[in-house]
């Protein structure tokens, strides 16, 4: 799916690199954090929806990482898990908070994802823009079963998305690449942590709305600003649709 207007004009085959905001459009982040959260709402017979747990974390996650920017991610997740225990008044050992903040490579890949990157890869120079550390990210890659052109942690740039530094650090690294920033497409799935960011940094923007057809809310704090995109995809394999009929169109 794509936005009216300037969207309709513009095709994915004017990029010549595809950078991910990982967790969310590659990884189910929702579905991992809610597994690895069971320990901890079991033990404190926790009442939330699904959903009402993932805007709890969410929450916690974005003010520990703006109090902490410089702090890995695995040390986020367990400060995160210690924020949740006080709040759901449940008891939970140092060893609880640490088992949680080890839990990102337990988080499942999209089930379209490793073909359609394999795919990509085929036409793309692909990047990695991720909020994770550099360690947890490479416990994900396995899954992922493609060899990325860059990946780009908030512990190697020194803070989180969505603070506009990390996209100009990813323009700054695809230059050394050969590639300017009119080449590259940001494709993500939060519109807090990357589309609206992407868009203030002046680069072209692919949601991947894999809530597209789905009721509810995901694991993403409320919209901060205007959210812009030049395409709408519910997954990865419909992006690779799309670029495949472009390859098809005539002229």
């Amino acid at each position: 799916m794509r936005r009216a207007g300037k969207a309709q004009t513009m095709r994915l085959t004017d990029f010549k690199v595809l950078s991910f905001g990982c967790y969310g459009a590659l990884i189910d982040r929702e579905s991992g954090i809610y597994a690895a959260l069971r320990p901890l709402r079991g033990s404190g017979h926790v009442g939330l929806s699904r959903e009402e747990l993932l805007e709890a974390f969410s929450r916690h996650e974005a003010a520990q990482q703006a109090e902490t920017p410089k702090m890995h991610y695995s040390g986020i997740l367990a400060e995160v898990h210690r924020r949740l225990a006080k709040e759901w008044g449940v008891l939970a050992s140092d060893d609880d908070h640490a088992l949680f903040s080890k839990s990102v490579p337990q988080w499942p890949v999209f089930a379209d994802v490793p073909a359609a990157l394999q795919y990509l890869k085929r036409y793309f120079k692909l990047v990695i823009l991720s909020n994770v550390d550099r360690e947890s990210f490479t416990g994900s890659s396995r899954r992922l079963e493609v060899t990325f052109d860059e990946v780009l942690t908030a512990d190697q740039i020194g803070s989180y998305k969505p603070e506009l530094r990390n996209f100009e650090y990813l323009v700054r690294r695809v230059a050394k690449l050969g590639f300017e920033r009119g080449q590259i497409l940001h494709a993500a799935h939060s519109p807090v942590r990357d589309l609206v960011p992407a868009a203030r940094c002046r680069l072209a923007a692919a949601w991947i709305d894999r809530r597209l057809e789905k009721a509810g809310e995901d694991a993403t704090v409320a919209l901060a600003g205007d959210a812009r995109c030049e395409f709408r995809f519910p997954s990865l394999v419909d992006m690779v649709k799309a670029h495949q009929e472009e390859l098809r169109a005539p002229g």
